[in-house]
């Protein structure tokens, strides 16, 4: 499939889930696409087979990401994405809200070395990868309360774990969680200060879901008694 076909698939399947496609972001995502295919055949990035470059794989990689940007509601200036692997849905989604300052957060080192490659093909000057287990950052000040949006693809998510990546997000911020069909519509039950704010469809064809949960903005007024 050549450049323009490519970018033709994708515009159509991106309509059809709701979302208008300018060519210059098409352009973006096709480079990633193939540069994560020509990786994959070296590496375990994704199962998806990309070799085909067929309809499943580009809703789930491409367009998903695309469909949750729309439920970015606030302004989106510093995002972190935890366990980034091959780095959908994180770098599509980030592509689609250009201003935004993206860390990637991923433990294995040889997936890192991909997620730098591919921030530095597309030109994201404003993306950082860190080679890390959330766990070891929770040690770092700076990142605490920084980031408005994360990000986390995961079947199911401990309610712990959601409590420990909070600490990333400011107050006020939202979390998204990508689910397949088969994950939980929510989380379960929540601790202050998160909560569910609401869970949208994504692709029919996949039964893929976006949960988003909400981080309480802290009330500074002070009480008098």
């Amino acid at each position: 499939m050549n450049s323009r076909e490519f970018q033709d698939r994708l515009i159509r399947r991106a309509r059809r889930a709701g979302v208008a496609l300018a060519p210059v972001l098409a352009g973006r995502l096709e480079v990633y696409f193939r540069l994560l295919a020509a990786w994959n055949e070296k590496m375990n990035l994704t199962g998806l087979d990309l070799k085909e470059q067929g309809p499943a794989a580009i809703d789930r990689l491409l367009v998903e990401p695309l469909v949750a940007a729309k439920h970015a509601t606030h302004p989106i200036v510093r995002m972190i994405d935890i366990g980034s692997g091959g780095g959908s849905p994180a770098i599509p989604l980030a592509l689609a809200l250009p201003t935004v300052h993206l860390l990637l957060v991923e433990a294995k080192t040889r997936k890192s070395v991909f997620l730098r490659e591919a921030t530095r093909a597309l030109e994201m000057t404003d993306a950082e990868v860190m080679t890390s287990r959330f766990e070891e950052l929770l040690s770092r000040p700076h990142l605490h309360e920084a980031h408005d949006l994360l990000t986390l693809r995961a079947v199911r998510v401990e309610g712990a774990v959601l409590m420990n990546l909070q600490a990333f997000v400011k107050p006020g911020g939202e979390m998204f969680l990508f689910r397949a069909a088969s994950g939980a519509g929510s989380p379960g039950a929540l601790m202050p200060p998160l909560s569910w704010k609401a869970t949208f469809p994504l692709l029919e064809s996949q039964g893929s879901r976006l949960v988003v949960l909400s981080k309480r903005a802290e009330n500074r007024a002070r009480r008098f008694t």
